[in-house]
C-alpha cells in the first residue's frame, strides 16, 4: 500500500466515512450482533403458512386449487427480479391475490397476502418459508442447449482441441427460474465423438431423479444426433450451476450459470450477474485425464472470471498461430453507497478457491441453496461446486482516495495443496467506482490459504432444522458393516466387469471404483427389486421408512477395516463430496479419525447444523452428513474433482427403492434414449479409439 493510500484509508476510518469492517480490525468469520427475525405475521420462526401455493411432499406434489372467498385484488403479481436478465419476469398470475413484497428494503420477503378472515396471520413466502414442504407456483419456462464442438479461447491461447460449449458460448447461457417455475429443457447433441447428459447442480429433483442428469445412472447418453428434454419443478431459491456429467465434459466448456430468483437473508440495492470462476487447460480434459490414471495428478494452466482470464502465450514459448488476444478482463462498476449481491459459483476441474475483493468487505448470506444467518469475512473459502452469495457494501476502506484511482482487484486465489496451477492469476477482475481503465493498485488482505470449508459455526441455516434422530440414525456406522467409507487409491491391473481397464490407478470408495454401464444405467432395473447390483454400479441401499434419518462417515485416512484388509493407498488430499438429491446437514468435519463416541461426546452437531449440497473432506480427518429419506431416487454422490469422480470416486445412494415406481412417459423416454444409445455405440466407427470406448467411470 503506498504512503498516500495509506494516509486516504486512515482519514477515512477515522472520520467514519467508513470502516474496514463493520466491527473493528479482525473482519474474518464475525457474526451478526442481531439475530434474523421474520418479517412478517407467521405463527413461527420457520414457518409453514397457510399458503395457497403448492404443498411438496415426499410422495406426491399437491396442485392446490387458487380460488380464493374473499374479494381478489386481481391476478397475482408478475415483475422483473433484481438485475434479472432484460426481458425476464417472475410470473405468479396463478396466485391471485399476492403480491411482489421482496423490493429493495425488504429483500428477505418474496410473496405476501394481505392477512383476512382466510389468512389470520397473513400469508408469505419469504426465507423464513419452509422450502422443504412449500412453493410458490410460477409458470413453465423452455430453454434449449445445443452441445456442439467448439474452440475457446479464454486466456489468449487458442484452444482448438477438445472445446466444447453450450449454443456456442462459453459459460453456457445463463439459465433463469423464479422460485416455483417449472423448467423444461431440452438438450440437443450434436458432438461427433461423445455421448451426453446434463446435471442441474443442486437441484433437488424432488419426485423426479429421472431429470437428474446423469449417465449410467438415470438415463443412457443422449447419442449423437438425438435430443431429450429435462422437466423438473424449482423447489428451491438460489445460485447453481448446470454441467454436462458425461465423463469430464464440463471441464472441457460444458458449464453454465443458473439463477433461481427468490428472497434473500439480507437487503441489497443491485444484483450482479452469476459469477463463475474456475481452473482452466489448454488440453482436452481427456487427454489430461490420461496421467491421473497412471498416478500423476494432472496441472491446470491459469484461472477464469466467466470464461476469462490471462495466459502470456508468447512468453510461454508458443507461436503466433497458437495465440490470440486474451478475452477482456471481467470488471464491473459500483456506485458509492449501494449495496450489491453477488452470485460465487466455483465451477473448476480440480481447483478449491479462496474469493477476495480488495478494500471490500463479503457479507456471507448463503450457502449452496441455503439461506444462512449473514457474517462479515475479508474472504471467503469455496470448494469445487459450492456457491455463496455475498453482498458487498460500496464504501471502499480508502475511499478519500481520487475516484479515478478507486479501482481494486477481484481475487480467486488457489487454496494451498488444493489443486495445481502453472499459471495462477489471482487478479481476475476489477470493481471500478467509475468507468475509467487504470490498472488497479489495491493490496490483497492477508488471510489463511489453507485448503478448507468455511467454519461451520458460521454456516446456520435460517430455516432450523433440529435432527431429531440425535446420535440413532436407523442405519449403523460401524467401518465393517454400515455406512462408514473409507476413499483409497488403488491400482487396478485386472478390470472387473464392466470396468476400468487394467495397470491404471483408480480412486474407490466400496469394494470397486463406480464405472459406468452407458447402455445398462440403474434406471434400467429399479423396479426389479430382486435386481443384483454388479460392484462396478456401486450402490448404496437405504430402504428404511420415510423420513427416517440416515447418517453417512466418509475417511480419508482409511477405517480400521479397510487398512486390516490392506491393499489401499491412503492420500491425505482434501475432497469436496457432493451429493445429488438433498441438502444434507453437516453433522462432523474433522481432521482426525472417526469414532463412534463422537456420536455422543459433543462432536457431532445435532442442532440445526449446515446444509448444503456439497462440503470438503478434510485431507487428515472424516466429514459425516446426515439426511432424511424423503426423497426416493438413485442418487450419486461423488467428489466433486473431476479428475477423482473420473477414477471412480463415487458411488449410487438408492433411496427407498419400494417407493420408486416410474410413470410410462418415464420408461418410454428411457427406453428411446438407450435404443438411440444402443445404435450408435454399436457402431465402432463413431468411436475415438476403435480398440476402447470407455477410459474412465463415465461420471
Amino acid at each position: 500500500m503506498g504512503f498516500f493510500d495509506r494516509v486516504c484509508e486512515t482519514l477515512t476510518r477515522a472520520l467514519g466515512l467508513s470502516a474496514l469492517t463493520p466491527w473493528g480490525e479482525n473482519a474474518h468469520q464475525q457474526p451478526l450482533t442481531e439475530k434474523l427475525t421474520p418479517s412478517v405475521r407467521s405463527p413461527s420462526t420457520a414457518h409453514s403458512p397457510p399458503l395457497k401455493g403448492v404443498k411438496l411432499d415426499n410422495d406426491i406434489i399437491y396442485h392446490h386449487d387458487y380460488a380464493h372467498s374473499a374479494p381478489e385484488s386481481g391476478p397475482g403479481p408478475v415483475f422483473h427480479p433484481p438485475n434479472a436478465s432484460p426481458g425476464f419476469d417472475c410470473d405468479y398470475s396463478a396466485m391471485k391475490g399476492w403480491r411482489h413484497s421482496g423490493q429493495s428494503g425488504a429483500r428477505m420477503n418474496w410473496l405476501s397476502h394481505a392477512a383476512d378472515q382466510d389468512y389470520p396471520y397473513g400469508g408469505t413466502y419469504d426465507i423464513f418459508t419452509d422450502y422443504a414442504h412449500f412453493a410458490p407456483t410460477g409458470i413453465v419456462r423452455k430453454y434449449t442447449l445445443t452441445v456442439d464442438e467448439h474452440p475457446i479461447n479464454a486466456d489468449g491461447f487458442k484452444r482448438r482441441a477438445g472445446g466444447k460449449a453450450f449454443n456456442n458460448q462459453y459459460p453456457g447461457p445463463w439459465i433463469e427460474a423464479c422460485w416455483g417455475d417449472t423448467l423444461e429443457i431440452t438438450v440437443i447433441n450434436n458432438l461427433n465423438w461423445n455421448g451426453t447428459t446434463i446435471h442441474w447442480h443442486g437441484i433437488r429433483m424432488l419426485n423426479e431423479f429421472e431429470n437428474d442428469g446423469v449417465n449410467g445412472v438415470t438415463e443412457c447418453p443422449i447419442a449423437p444426433g438425438d435430443m431429450h428434454t429435462y422437466k423438473f419443478r424449482v423447489t428451491q431459491y438460489g445460485t447453481a450451476w448446470y454441467h454436462s456429467h458425461y465423463s469430464l465434459q464440463y471441464s472441457d466448456g460444458l458449464a453454465g450459470p443458473m439463477t433461481l430468483h427468490g428472497p434473500s437473508a439480507a437487503d441489497y440495492d443491485e444484483a450482479i450477474a452469476p459469477m463463475m470462476f474456475n481452473d482452466w487447460s489448454h488440453e482436452s480434459a481427456f487427454q489430461d485425464h490420461f496421467q491421473e490414471r497412471h498416478g500423476v495428478q494432472p496441472t491446470m494452466v491459469t484461472n477464469l472470471l466467466n470464461g476469462r482470464g490471462y495466459f502470456n502465450c508468447t512468453l510461454a514459448g508458443y507461436s503466433d498461430d497458437e495465440c490470440d488476444e486474451p478475452p477482456p478482463i471481467y470488471q464491473t462498476v459500483f456506485k458509492r453507497g449501494r449495496k450489491y449481491l453477488l452470485r460465487l459459483i466455483n465451477s473448476s476441474t480440480a481447483t478449491h478457491f479462496i474469493f477476495t475483493i480488495d478494500k471490500h468487505i463479503l457479507q456471507v448470506i448463503t450457502s449452496d441453496y441455503v439461506a444462512i444467518e449473514p457474517y462479515y469475512a475479508e474472504s471467503i473459502l469455496v470448494a469445487i461446486g459450492q456457491r455463496y452469495e455475498v453482498v458487498v457494501a460500496a464504501n471502499p476502506s480508502n475511499s478519500l482516495i481520487p475516484i479515478e484511482d478507486q479501482n481494486y482487484w477481484i481475487r480467486t486465489v488457489p487454496a494451498y495443496y488444493c489443486g495445481r496451477m502453472h499459471w495462477p492469476n489471482p487478479e481476475i477482475g476489477i470493481i471500478r467506482y467509475n468507468s475509467g481503465s487504470k490498472t488497479p493498485t489495491s493490496t490483497q488482505y492477508k488471510f489463511d490459504t489453507t485448503c478448507a470449508d468455511e467454519p461451520s459455526e458460521s454456516l446456520k441455516p435460517v430455516v432450523p432444522l433440529v435432527v431429531d434422530a440425535g446420535p440413532h440414525p436407523v442405519n449403523s456406522l460401524k467401518p465393517n458393516e454400515g455406512d462408514n467409507y473409507a476413499i483409497g487409491l488403488q491400482n487396478y491391473t485386472h478390470p472387473p466387469p464392466h470396468g476400468p481397464f487394467g495397470d491404471t490407478y483408480y480412486w474407490d470408495v466400496l469394494e470397486s471404483p463406480m464405472w459406468a454401464d452407458f447402455g445398462n444405467p440403474h434406471i434400467r432395473f429399479i423396479e426389479n427389486q430382486s435386481h443384483v447390483w454388479p460392484a462396478p454400479y456401486a450402490v448404496v441401499q437405504e430402504n428404511y421408512t420415510k423420513d427416517s434419518w440416515v447418517y453417512m462417515v466418509i475417511t480419508m485416512n482409511g477405517t480400521t477395516h479397510k487398512k486390516a484388509e490392506g491393499g489401499g493407498i491412503y492420500i491425505l488430499d482434501a475432497h469436496p463430496i457432493h451429493l445429488h438429491g438433498h441438502d444434507f446437514v453437516i453433522l462432523a468435519q474433522q481432521n482426525s479419525s472417526f469414532e463412534e463416541k463422537h456420536l455422543t461426546d459433543g462432536t457431532f452437531n445435532y442442532d440445526n447444523p449446515p446444509r448444503r449440497d456439497t462440503a470438503l473432506l478434510p485431507g487428515a480427518g472424516y466429514l459425516a452428513i446426515g439426511f432424511q429419506l424423503d426423497n426416493p431416487g438413485i442418487w450419486i454422490m461423488h467428489c466433486h474433482i473431476a479428475w477423482h469422480a473420473s477414477s471412480g470416486l463415487g458411488f449410487t445412494v438408492i433411496e427407498r427403492q419400494p417407493d420408486i415406481h416410474l410413470s410410462r412417459a418415464t420408461k418410454r423416454e428411457r427406453d428411446r434414449l438407450c435404443a438411440n444409445w444402443a445404435t450408435w455405440h454399436g457402431d465402432d466407427s463413431n468411436w475415438w479409439n476403435a480398440h476402447e470406448f470407455q477410459d474412465d467411470s463415465g461420471v
